[in-house]
């Protein structure tokens, strides 16, 4: 893996926070929406559509912060374990949300340092451009109370790594530091401070993503 974009904690922390809200925007909008819908003079049809819309909505909008507070938040005091349970928990919720992508976790259940979590987590994120089609992304933790190592493969139709992620790590990205492109820059830096090597293989209509102690 080579030297990634170099960026001060303030820009990481702004980039990152603007990710979120690129996550969260989209419900939160329906749910206004449907709260529209119920304030004018509408039909019982159109106030039922109105309160399913606003339901599904705020569902996925949990699902998905819920999964942000691990992923990219705190979670937690410093230096504190994560139950890989609470992971696989609102990994399968964010996944919920993903329509086109199914989400299979496998895995002793266990407490786990925290950045490890989350870089698995992160790497679920990433995996979700490996197949823009959808598909199904199989999630496995091996030796989880000795020396954890993940492998994630995503297998659906136009499976290829993604472009952004793969200049990462050849060491030839040159685009701009945006939100779009920070998730991917955060998980390898998951890596590197959890002293661990990612890689990313196309394998026919499969991509595989594994992170290993170095």
């Amino acid at each position: 893996m080579k030297e990634l974009p170099q960026l001060n904690g303030m820009d990481l922390a702004a980039l990152l926070c603007s990710r979120v809200c690129h996550d969260v925007i989209s419900p939160v909008g329906a749910i206004a929406n449907g709260l529209e819908l119920l304030d004018e003079d509408s039909d019982e049809e159109t106030k039922a559509i109105a309160m399913d819309l606003v339901r599904s909505s705020a569902k996925n909008a949990s699902a998905k912060l819920q999964f942000c507070r691990i992923a990219f938040g705190a979670a937690g005091s410093a230096g504190a374990d994560i139950d890989t349970g609470d992971a696989e928990g609102v990994a399968h919720a964010y996944f919920g949300t993903e329509r086109r992508t199914e989400l299979e976790w496998h895995g002793e259940r266990t407490f786990m340092a925290k950045n490890k979590v989350k870089l698995l987590l992160n790497l679920l994120l990433v995996s979700l451009g490996a197949i823009p089609r959808g598909g199904v992304v199989n999630a496995q933790i091996a030796d989880p109370n000795g020396t954890p190592s993940f492998t994630v493969t995503c297998t659906g139709k136009k499976a290829r790594v993604p472009p952004l992620f793969l200049d990462l790590l050849n060491g030839t990205f040159q685009e701009q530091l945006d939100a779009h492109a920070i998730q991917p820059i955060y998980t390898l830096r998951l890596a590197k401070d959890c002293d661990m090597v990612v890689s990313a293989i196309l394998q026919e209509e499969s991509v595989v993503f594994s992170a290993r102690t170095a």
